[in-house]
């Protein structure tokens, strides 16, 4: 089965290629299935069993996450973005995108508000299988220690009080109508401006979006003794003004100094585990005294969590002046 995950993760990545490349004769299940080495009726059986939902039904639906960012941020006329992403008319895409999110493609180009994209699919997420990365190959990378001073801005986000760790949060948060998965990605990949976007092209899915821990009075007793609640949510500038989606909280996070634990780029599958264990020793074994701060443990700072192997491994803590 986990090789069948890898199939499928190799499959959308494929498929949001060809969607950048305008390449719609290579996004066919056809092509797709000769890329692998399978039937078409065997991979189609695979996808759905993997990812819950029809392969036309989710090219549909990514197709309209890239045409939505471009109604959003460009000047382009509807039409030829609806042909750009394979519609035949300014009618069909309309109807499509209406019924994706409930409101037309120029009612949204006037008023952007928050919509559930179809965010991309990662049925190889490992901490989301609850398996995660366990390999201990050794890298040459070490942990960079540093500190920042972050400027005032907005953190919007969904929080709880009771969650340990990402894969639990997630399983909480699906118990809560509108507050699962793949609606709270979706919201959040359709907001602009957020801080932490890496500027990809398209609709990369989960671009800016971060965990964080909320120095919180009724949130749930760490390990280091203080009450965190767990959140999952986007950075905005401080004079954001946009429209909150109901089963979000938007927080003003003050400017503040900062300690980065940060380590770069690694493999999931190999270093994860050994990449982790760098960083809790550095966090552990760092000289607050000699280096004349302290973690901040006011209630209301922020501890931000950044997991994303293609670029960095690193948690943000918040610091004051000894």
């Amino acid at each position: 089965m986990s090789e069948w995950y890898r199939q499928v993760q190799k499959m959308v990545e494929e498929v949001d290629e060809c969607i950048r490349q305008r390449s719609d004769e290579k996004m066919t299940l056809s092509c797709l299935s000769q890329k692998f080495g399978y039937s078409e009726f065997y991979v189609s059986r695979k996808f759905r069993e993997l990812s819950g939902m029809r392969f036309r039904d989710y090219l549909l639906h990514r197709k309209l996450a890239f045409a939505l960012k471009e109604v959003r941020d460009t000047k382009r006329g509807l039409l030829e973005i609806a042909l750009d992403y394979g519609f035949s008319s300014h009618e069909a895409f309309t109807r499509s995108f209406k019924k994706a999110y409930g409101i037309t493609p120029g009612e949204y180009r006037r008023s952007p508000v928050p919509v559930v994209l179809r965010t991309v699919l990662k049925p190889f997420d490992c901490y989301l299988t609850e398996t995660g990365g366990t390999g201990m190959t050794n890298d040459a990378n070490e942990v960079k220690t540093y500190f920042v001073t972050i400027p005032a801005h907005k953190y919007l986000h969904i929080r709880n009080y009771e969650s340990v760790g990402y894969w639990d949060f997630w399983q909480k948060q699906s118990q809560i109508p509108g507050q699962d998965c793949e609606t709270i990605c979706g919201l959040l990949d359709s907001i602009k401006g957020k801080l932490d976007d890496a500027g990809g092209t398209g609709a990369d899915s989960g671009s800016g979006q971060i965990m964080a821990y909320i120095n919180e009075p009724t949130g749930r007793i760490c390990s280091w003794g203080i009450p965190l609640a767990e959140s999952y949510g986007v950075r905005l500038p401080a004079d954001y003004d946009g429209a909150v989606p109901e089963q979000m909280q938007m927080m003003d996070v003050p400017e503040g100094e900062y300690i980065v634990f940060e380590h770069g780029p690694f493999d999931f599958e190999t270093q994860n585990a050994n990449v982790e264990q760098k960083i809790e020793e550095a966090m552990k074994n760092f000289d607050y005294d000699s280096s004349g701060y302290r973690l901040d443990l006011t209630p209301g700072r922020v501890f931000y969590f950044y997991h994303d192997c293609k670029r960095f491994w690193k948690y943000v803590r918040p610091v004051r002046k000894i």
